[in-house]
């Protein structure tokens, strides 16, 4: 089966809600997908995904019920959950300035060009200013500051927790898109399913406390049933503005 072109997965790809069990897919090619997943663009390169790739069968019969029973994860091959680990940005953060400072050797801060300065202090001092945050009550003062600032010039407002937990899911469900779009490619199927009991799947999986479920995506082959009529939307024209 020959990749298809980006044109021909984004027209490919459906949300499919049943799948066919006589057609096996291969676990190895749906981890290459999950591979380019992770090339997907997200804020400041921090990468606050996890993806667990769950091929037992076992497992994913225990899901199915907290997925409220859907085709679309009774019916799964595999399942693919994307997760969101904001409480992993020390470990990122550390992370980026790790590589930056192994293509920036470090070395006196007069022989520095500009562009090394703001990348180190941006992982060093800018990103936990914005992360770090103590019951919501840095957040707030950030957000309260940041009001202020930005009466007189244009400034970055989403620095509450609550802002930088959306910014996350963002950034995974790009990831999630790249995914569902690189399967497609290969011509597997998929359906991104957010109606789950997620503390309950959380439970399953094994994450911690601080981890969040973006949304949990089956995969398969499609029966023609799967497909649910034409795919629909709203005229181009009430959703498409030109400035």
């Amino acid at each position: 089966m020959s990749e298809k072109t980006v044109s021909e997965a984004i027209n490919y790809r459906r949300s499919v809600r049943v799948y066919d069990n006589e057609k096996p897919i291969d676990s190895a090619v749906v981890k290459k997908c999950i591979e380019q997943a992770v090339l997907a663009p997200n804020s400041s390169n921090m990468q606050l995904w996890e993806f667990y790739h769950i091929t037992s069968k076992d497992v994913i019969e225990e899901i199915v019920p907290l997925c409220f029973g859907q085709n679309a994860a009774k019916t799964a091959q595999q399942l693919v959950v994307v997760t969101v680990r904001k409480d992993l940005w020390p470990k990122r953060a550390k992370a980026n300035l790790d590589y930056l400072n192994r293509v920036f050797p470090p070395k006196p801060k007069a022989e520095q060009t500009s562009r090394e300065k703001f990348a180190k202090n941006y992982y060093q001092k800018l990103i936990p200013t914005v992360y770090r945050d103590f019951f919501g009550l840095f957040g707030l003062l950030k957000y309260v500051i940041m009001l202020v600032m930005g009466l007189f010039k244009p400034i970055y407002r989403e620095v509450r927790g609550k802002d930088i937990r959306v910014v996350a899911h963002k950034s995974a469900a790009l990831a999630a898109q790249t995914f569902m779009l690189s399967m497609a490619a290969e011509g597997y199927d998929t359906c991104p399913m957010e109606g789950s009991d997620t503390w309950r799947v959380k439970k399953v999986i094994g994450l911690p406390l601080g981890a969040e479920i973006n949304m949990i995506i089956s995969c398969g082959i499609r029966k023609e049933e799967g497909v649910y009529g034409q795919r629909f939307r709203v005229p181009f024209e009430e959703v498409y503005k030109t400035i």
